[in-house]
């Protein structure tokens, strides 16, 4: 049996592969830049359903696995898991590997963060930091609701539409900020309201949000990687991508670049890659 796992900030998504036969759970995000090894054990003895018997190999995919941070990772799989037959690598890689397989293309995150590079088949070649929802992750989840929340707080919105947002969360200005300055996981709590952009998008004023943060992705992201960008699709995967995809295929048509896959998760592609290598 091999274990694949990818793992977002918001949660992480595991597929057990026996033979033929799938098994799937969900449990929270696992990034190394907001659990260490313990809460790590900890949170998969709380949430991980699967069976563990037979195991070969884990293959864990994770934002935040960096270089430096991929050790976090691996003791915590490796005590949890028992067995020293684990790779961690970064979600990038796995989004990659899932949607171009063994050719060449641009690989987007658009979820709750954003993430891009080139892949060339093989290995990322080219990649621009994200840098995170403050300074960076255009075209994100957490940007988008931290545009979103700024807009209404600073009344830049029409009434209807700041009405409409305090009726559907009953949250204060205090308690937002509360939210973003003191509690834990910020960009997931900006995250959710991309929720009350798509059931708002009709509104020009959101609609225009929503553009103009793909806007700025592409322009500080997928042009960075040279002409080869108008030569090659933009894949994409991510919540973010999906709901948002007529938004994003009409900004990308806008600025002379083709749509490949968009896919809400990279795990169906990572499935297939890891049972053609085997």
């Amino acid at each position: 049996m091999i274990l694949i796992a990818d793992s977002g900030s918001s949660k992480t998504a595991w597929s057990s592969i026996n033979n033929s036969a799938v098994a799937e759970c969900i449990t929270s995000g696992i990034n190394p830049f907001f659990l260490d090894s313990a809460d790590i054990i900890q949170l998969l003895k709380n949430e991980f359903t699967l069976g563990k018997e037979n195991l070969q190999k884990v293959f864990f995919y994770g934002a935040g696995c960096v270089h430096e941070k991929k050790q976090v990772i691996y003791k915590a799989l490796r005590v949890f898991f028992n067995t020293d037959n684990i790779s961690v690598d970064n979600d990038l890689l796995g989004a990659a590997r899932a949607l171009c397989q063994n050719k060449p293309g641009i690989v987007c995150i658009l979820g709750t963060g954003s993430n891009s590079c080139y892949y060339n088949g093989n290995e990322i070649t080219r990649h621009i930091s994200p840098l995170g929802y403050i300074l960076g992750d255009e075209g994100s989840g957490a940007v988008l609701g931290k545009r979103l929340v700024a807009d209404i707080l600073k009344n830049q919105l029409p009434k209807d539409i700041r009405d409409d947002f305090f009726t559907m969360y009953l949250l204060t200005e205090g308690e937002i900020m509360e939210n973003v300055y003191r509690k834990p996981f910020p960009n997931r709590f900006l995250a959710q309201f991309t929720k009350f952009i798509d059931g708002h998008i009709d509104k020009p004023e959101l609609n225009e949000l929503v553009n103009n943060c793909f806007k700025e992705f592409i322009h500080r992201n997928i042009m960075k990687y040279g002409e080869q960008v108008l030569h090659l699709p933009i894949n994409f995967t991510g919540s973010v991508a999906c709901i948002f995809r007529a938004n994003l295929e009409n900004v990308l048509n806008d600025c002379g670049l083709s749509i490949g896959k968009v896919t809400q998760s990279p795990m169906a592609g990572l499935i297939e890659y890891h049972l053609n290598i085997s």
